[in-house]
């Protein structure tokens, strides 16, 4: 069912804690028979469901000025009535912390997050993370689930991620991951010389003994990560890395799973495997890449509000860079004593 929203002159939605959220609708004549919550949310998709059903149940939302059920069938042509306070999600404080913007509009932000800052808060990292930095950004962002983000990148992972400003943004963005229909393109240094790339179709979920780690499992929810080669070098591959599901740890998982773990990643790299032959200075630089070698290189997608498609990419970090020329450098090296 698709209802388009019938409201005539709509009160703005406000982002602080202490203003109510006005929205006056009429119930279409076609969604005759449906639940009152089903219609709700299609007149209003800027909320998200559970936010809708837990302001009928409170009252906050009135049936043709009457308290209803979220299972109550509607007859069409009632008036709907939406007064609520839009509380605060997110308590965590605002911090001047220098973030890298790709793309910004009233709608979204696009940045280029660095390797080694933790995007939500929590146990051991009260501070300093990414949502602390958007709310000293953006203060708005305070009335928005996880302050705006819609997705996540590891503390050591860098790259490009989407955060939304507006209710309407952040429901639009969530649902095209769903759909899968956002693009995610990344790259990684892998131990092993491929010799061409391929698809890993394998189940994830939590460790069943260590609760940090994520593993291939049987009963574990659909993950698929595509690769292709984008250089070889003597015994490590730079890897293109395409996400079609966004489990956690996911590239991670998978690169190990085929036995071909991303250089530097403490939880799923193993112990490190040196080229036969490596000069003292790649081995000083394998061992010195204390993080996973992995970095959200582009970000594709279709604006939530304008629907125009909006593509961004960030370059490729120093250490990285610093890493790859090593591996060139060895693999030239072994050439020439070769002839």
């Amino acid at each position: 069912m698709s209802i388009p929203p019938q409201i005539p002159d709509p009160v703005n939605t406000v982002a602080q804690d202490t203003d109510p959220v006005l929205r006056m609708a009429r119930i279409p004549d076609h969604a005759c028979g449906h639940r009152f919550d089903t219609v709700l949310a299609e007149l209003f998709p800027e909320f998200s469901r559970s936010r809708l059903a837990a302001w009928i149940k409170t009252g906050d939302v009135l049936l043709d000025g009457r308290p209803a059920r979220p299972r109550d069938p509607v007859r069409g042509g009632e008036a709907v009535q939406l007064r609520a306070i839009l509380e605060t999600q997110t308590l965590s404080a605002p911090e001047e912390i220098a973030l890298e913007i790709v793309h910004e509009d009233a709608d979204i932000f696009v940045l280029n997050k660095p390797a080694g800052l933790v995007v939500h808060p929590g146990a051991g990292n009260a501070a300093g993370t990414l949502v602390n930095a958007l709310l000293h950004r953006d203060p708005a962002l305070a009335a928005l689930p996880r302050a705006g983000i819609v997705h996540r990148l590891d503390k050591d992972t860098s790259g490009v991620m989407v955060v939304a400003r507006t209710l309407p943004a952040h429901t639009a963005l969530v649902a095209a991951l769903s759909a899968r229909d956002v693009h995610r393109q990344y790259l990684a240094v892998v131990a092993g010389a491929l010799v061409s790339g391929g698809t890993v179709d394998a189940p994830i979920d939590r460790h069943p003994r260590d609760r940090l780690r994520q593993a291939v499992r049987e009963d574990g929810r659909d993950a698929v990560t595509h690769y292709r080669l984008r250089e070889r070098f003597r015994a490590h591959s730079l890897l293109e890395c395409r996400l079609e599901t966004g489990r956690t740890h996911q590239i991670r998982v998978h690169m190990a799973h085929i036995k071909h773990p991303i250089v530097g990643d403490p939880l799923y790299g193993g112990p490190l495997k040196l080229p036969k032959g490596a000069s003292t200075a790649l081995i000083e630089t394998l061992r010195g890449f204390k993080r996973q070698a992995l970095h959200a290189e582009v970000l594709e997608f279709a604006h939530p509000v304008s629907g125009e498609r909006i593509r961004c990419s960030a370059p490729m970090p120093a250490d990285m860079q610093a890493l790859i020329a090593r591996l060139r450098e060895d693999s030239r090296e072994a050439e020439a004593r070769v002839r």
